[in-house]
């Protein structure tokens, strides 16, 4: 087999689709958020990103970069191995308690990323629960998705928020049979909402585990960040919640939240923690700092909400098809893989505006859009600057305003 022609022929095919990925080279600048420089060979650009996960700006918050460069002092710079063997630090012990507080459960493990978190987790609970059936929310993210499937268990997709459809597969199983089901809060490619109470209600009815994840969420909604769980008072009715540190704590890194006999399960039994080298100290301070202060300042969630209903308002005053969304996330429907690359291209060519075109399999074909989050940091003026550009973009590749 020529392997380098395989792989030369799959890559033409994406670009060919419009898919293939080109990964903007950034340095976003501290104290400047969201403004970043950007590399393309030997030019350099500033541009405002506008597509950023960092939804409250917390990779730059003074506090957390503070606690982040006093652990370094203190620990140097990586753990030194797994959690068994060398690798727990206080800052890990410190990190884990704070995260348990916060969702209210008895005790939280923190993992390497949030989709290490899912994957572990997922695989091991089902994999190892006899005779278990995962029912999966038709929207579910990949890293919950490959947890499943890895785990070998069966599975049934129930379609998304449906929780009727939800009822109907839990009932025509036995009572005694051990189920889980798997859901998000807030699916951050639509900005939809789960029915999360009405979940709960059916896991009651039929005897079901819940696992949730609150990756899009945390930080963002509820009275201390503890997301839409906290917000919609039902976080104590979940028996597992799912987070990261990356988004709205701005740092990086996965933990899942429960009972301490779960924690201690997936601690003795998953892959995923036990084998992988543990958090450096200094990242677990950072995001300690940061959960700390995000549960300390609602304020910074309420301007949060305020800059994304802005930005829809605008774009739905200039006539641009802004999709469904109840949260934070303010999707641009295109329809179409070439033309949403296109029109991010001229954005981030022409006008210094960066928003990464999202193709499939990120989001279903002929759902093509542009995922804009806005973050407290976006001023009104890159607010007026953003619709500009969008007006000279729009213009220049022939679209109409929606009526």
């Amino acid at each position: 087999m020529d392997y380098q022609s395989f792989f030369a022929d799959k890559l033409d095919d994406l670009r060919t689709e419009g898919r293939y990925r080109v990964f903007a080279e950034l340095a976003r600048s501290a104290g400047k958020f969201p403004r970043a420089r950007n590399y393309r060979g030997d030019d350099v650009d500033e541009v405002t990103v506008w597509c950023s996960n960092d939804y409250l700006g917390m990779g730059q918050n003074s506090d957390v970069m503070a606690a982040m460069h006093q652990a370094i002092d203190e620990c140097g710079a990586g753990a030194g191995g797994t959690r068994n063997i060398s690798g727990t630090n206080h800052y890990h012990v410190l990190l884990e308690q704070e995260l348990a507080e916060l969702h209210g459960q008895e005790a939280a493990l923190i993992f390497g990323s949030g989709w290490v978190a899912n994957m572990t987790t997922l695989s091991t609970l089902a994999a190892m629960m006899p005779n278990c059936l995962v029912l999966s929310d038709a929207f579910n993210h990949n890293s919950m998705i490959e947890g499943i499937r890895h785990s070998k268990a069966e599975r049934v997709i129930f379609r998304h928020n449906d929780v009727a459809h939800l009822e109907e597969l839990l009932a025509a199983q036995p009572v005694d049979r051990p189920k889980l089901i798997a859901f998000e809060s807030l699916y951050s490619m639509d900005g939809d909402i789960a029915p999360i109470a009405e979940i709960c209600d059916v896991a009651q009815k039929y005897g079901a585990l819940t696992f949730i994840d609150e990756v899009h969420a945390v930080g963002l909604y509820g009275h201390e960040g503890g997301g839409v769980a906290q917000r919609d008072g039902v976080m104590d009715r979940l028996d597992i919640i799912q987070g990261t540190l990356a988004k709205g704590f701005g740092v990086v890194g996965g933990y899942v939240a429960g009972s301490a006999g779960f924690c201690d399960f997936i601690r003795s039994y998953g892959a995923g923690f036990i084998f992988s080298t543990s958090m450096p100290p200094a990242v677990a301070a950072a995001a300690l700092a940061s959960v700390k202060y995000v549960r300390s300042h609602p304020a910074l969630r309420e301007h949060h909400q305020e800059r994304a209903a802005t930005l829809k308002r605008l774009f739905r005053d200039a006539g641009f098809p802004v999709m469904p969304s109840v949260s934070h996330i303010v999707p641009v429907h295109i329809g179409d893989a070439v033309l949403c690359k296109s029109i991010s291209d001229r954005l981030l060519e022409l006008h210094g505006v960066y928003v990464q075109p999202i193709n499939y399999p990120t989001v279903a074909r002929g759902t093509e859009r542009l995922r804009f989050t806005p973050t407290p940091l976006h001023t009104d003026d890159a607010m007026a600057r953003l619709l500009e550009a969008m007006k000279e973009v729009w213009e220049f590749h022939g679209l109409k305003a929606v009526a």
